[in-house]
């Protein structure tokens, strides 16, 4: 199949930034919310700035005034915006053509929420839903969801409990636009495992 797109997300400092770079990342997320794997933009602006040409930076942001969204995209120099928390089409429009909106799915019931969203974003990031927390949560996606979803053509990043275990099944069988891969490769919260970053893009290399 065509090559899937990689965003390795929830970076918190230069060393993973370089790895998941070297390793063939295309995107890079950082996690401008509160968040176990929260950073500033004080701290992701030279991470930014050392970044090869072509790896798009990524901020998330959780139901975030949009002022300070932009202002913080252009401090830190980030090329698209991700929001992560209960924002509306009309502002996730405001932000076009650099928007991905994340949404948690909890069943076939949501699937009615996505069409709104087919004019107002780039692409759509699923992600497994939690009553209490807007992301990170480890656990798996339900890659059926996902499918239908697929269906509308909106552009899909799949996330959710991605690892070097799973990955291969799971583009296999959504066939996302991309992958966003966050606590499945860490050693500890905000720290990447270079073991198991490896593992995943050679596993991603044989799909």
């Amino acid at each position: 199949m065509d090559n899937i797109k990689v965003k390795i997300c929830g970076i918190t400092n230069l060393e993973d930034a370089s790895l998941a770079v070297n390793l063939g990342a295309d995107a890079l997320g950082f996690i401008f919310a509160p968040s176990p794997r929260q950073i500033s933009p004080e701290a992701v602006r030279p991470i930014i700035r050392s970044l090869p040409p072509f790896v798009k930076s990524v901020g998330v942001f959780v139901n975030q005034d949009p002022e300070i969204i932009r202002d913080t995209m252009q401090f830190c120099g980030l090329d698209m915006v991700q929001m992560h928390g209960d924002e509306p089409p009309e502002l996730c429009s405001r932000f076009m053509p650099d928007v991905i909106k994340a949404l948690r799915i909890k069943d076939k019931s949501d699937l009615e929420s996505v069409l709104p969203y087919k004019a107002a974003v780039r692409a759509l990031l699923l992600d497994t839903y939690s009553e209490n927390s807007a992301g990170g949560t480890g656990r798996t996606f339900d890659w059926d969801l996902a499918i239908g979803i697929k269906g509308t053509g909106i552009p899909i990043v799949l996330a959710g409990g991605l690892g070097p275990s799973n990955i291969q099944e799971a583009v296999s069988r959504v066939r996302p636009y991309a992958v966003d891969v966050n606590s499945g490769i860490e050693e500890r919260p905000g720290k990447k495992s270079r073991t198991l970053m490896e593992e995943l893009f050679e596993r991603i290399k044989r799909i």
